[in-house]
Order: structure tokens, then sequence, then C-alpha cells
């Protein structure tokens, strides 16, 4: 197996157990065009919120009439009053120290210009050669545009890096791409499974 010189990290699921964070967001839009909040019962919904970039989540929520009206709303959010919904996955802050170190590190994540807000608030920005957004690329996950442009970034070679999601848009987008994939916490169905950081950390670094 080639090494891997590089690790790409989602965002949501993998670094943060956010759907609480994620949810609220998006009930607090539902709420000004009057429309009923998302709920955990409503699992396709809950998990779409969790996953796609925000234009598709709204254009779903509140139909392609409505987008531009949403999106400009949703832009005069400030996210950070969602940030103490978000909780860091255990062991990250350890892990990203022990890799950083060894390896360079990215960020490929739908959100948009939330992320850097979430990096400074848990002070896990300095850990990051990479951040990449849905804001940065035409065509978020699933396309494969996000990681093209993160291995671009680091430097690095397609073969060289290790892309750890957790979602189907996650997947898809690395095969896409051609980056080997980790599924974290995740039903999605890949070889390589983690359902910790400090396992994911053996693998990379090749004492696992």
């Amino acid at each position: 197996m080639m090494p891997i010189k590089g690790v790409i990290f989602d965002c949501d699921g993998v670094m943060f157990e956010s759907r609480q964070a994620n949810l609220a967001y998006y009930n607090d839009i539902l709420n000004f065009f009057g429309e009923d909040p998302v709920t955990e019962n409503d699992r396709e919904k809950a998990d779409l919120c969790h996953t796609a970039a925000s234009p598709e989540v709204l254009t779903t929520l509140l139909g392609a009439h409505r987008i531009t009206d949403a999106l400009e709303f949703a832009a005069r959010i400030d996210y950070r009053k969602f940030i103490p919904f978000m909780v860091p996955e255990p062991g990250l802050y350890d892990v990203l120290e022990q890799l950083a170190e060894r390896v360079p590190l990215a960020v490929a994540t739908n959100r948009g210009s939330s992320m850097p807000e979430i990096l400074d608030h848990f002070e896990l920005t300095h850990f990051f050669s990479a951040v990449v957004t849905s804001r940065d690329v035409k065509k978020p996950k699933p396309h494969p545009d996000m990681l093209l442009l993160a291995v671009e970034q680091l430097e690095l070679g397609l073969g060289d890096v290790l892309f750890v999601g957790d979602s189907r848009y996650d997947h898809a987008a690395s095969e896409s791409a051609g980056v080997r994939f980790a599924a974290y916490k995740s039903q999605v169905k890949t070889p390589l499974r983690f359902s910790d950081h400090y396992h994911l950390m053996q693998y990379v670094l090749g004492v696992g």
C-alpha cells in the first residue's frame, strides 16, 4: 500500500458531532419563511441538513422559487450562535496535533463561510494547511472539485492522500476524484472504516 502523505477531513460527523447545530441553523431559516422545523424524526431531511451544501438543502426545504431569498437571509445569519451546539469528536485535538507533525492536513467541507469561524472557535486553524469549502468551488460534494482543490493546495498527488468522511456525498466525491476514502462512524459501504480518531491516526502513521 502506498504511504499516506496527507489527510483531508470532512467537518460535520467527522471532526464534530454537529447535527443539533445544523438543524438549529436551518430551522432558523425555515422559521423566517413560516415553515415547520425539521426534526430527527424526519431522517431524510435531517441527514440532508447534515451533509449537503446550503443551496441544495434550501432548495429541497423551501423550493427553487424561494432559493434566492433563502440564501440571502442565510447569509445574514451569524453562525457563531450555533457553534456552542457543536461537540468535537473524542480525541480530535490530540490526533490532529500528532498527525500535523507528520503529514499536511486539510479540510474539505460542504460548509461555507462558517468553517473558518468554527476552526477559530475550537483553536484548530493552525493544524490545517488547506481549508476548502463550498464557496471555493463551483460544485460541492458529491462532485470531486473540493478534493481536487485540497490536494492541489497540499501540493500532493491524488494517490498520496486519504479523505476521511461520513456520508455518501463524501464517498462519491472521493471516488470521482480518485483519492482513497475512509468512512468515519458511518454506514457507508467501503473497505476502510474507523470508529474513533485514534485508530485512524494509527492507520495513517502505519503503526496500527
